[in-house]
């Protein structure tokens, strides 16, 4: 079993397909939404923010932000959780919804990377209740 609770590493919005992400201290979290700002927000999507663990980044010798994921974790091995989980960080809730299979652009960042990383590029999550985000607030699982 994971940690029950963990940090919020660092935060990251896309504003546009393929270009640089963002790296806020702060992000507001949409409820049925997504992060404000964020190109991938849909209401009633089930890849409304995507969460990476920092663990199995440096794994792979790979950046925060790299994989463009929207919060990356400290302390909580995301893969772990099943979906419906529910955690809670900062002002915001979210629910676990599906593991996030390594697209294309993951073999960009580098060969074979795509395939090696198959069950471990992290989850996507929807809002479930709206609030601020902040790099430094505990993640924790509340339900699941």
């Amino acid at each position: 079993m994971s940690n029950t609770k963990g940090t919020i590493a660092s935060l990251h919005i896309a504003t546009a397909h393929r270009a640089p992400m963002e790296h806020p201290q702060v992000a507001r979290a949409i409820a049925d939404l997504g992060l404000e700002g964020d190109i991938h927000n849909k209401p009633g999507g089930k890849r409304q923010v995507l969460l990476m663990d920092e663990e199995t980044l440096n794994a792979f010798g790979l950046q925060a932000g790299q994989v463009r994921e929207n919060i990356t974790t400290r302390g909580i091995e995301l893969k772990t959780l099943a979906p419906g989980t529910r955690l809670r960080a900062g002002g915001a809730a979210f629910e676990i919804t599906q593991a996030c299979d390594p697209c294309k652009m993951i073999e960009d960042i580098r060969p074979g990377l795509r395939a090696q990383m198959q069950g471990q590029r992290g989850m996507f999550v929807r809002v479930i209740v709206g609030g601020e985000v902040r790099v430094g607030d505990v993640i924790e699982i509340v339900s699941g």
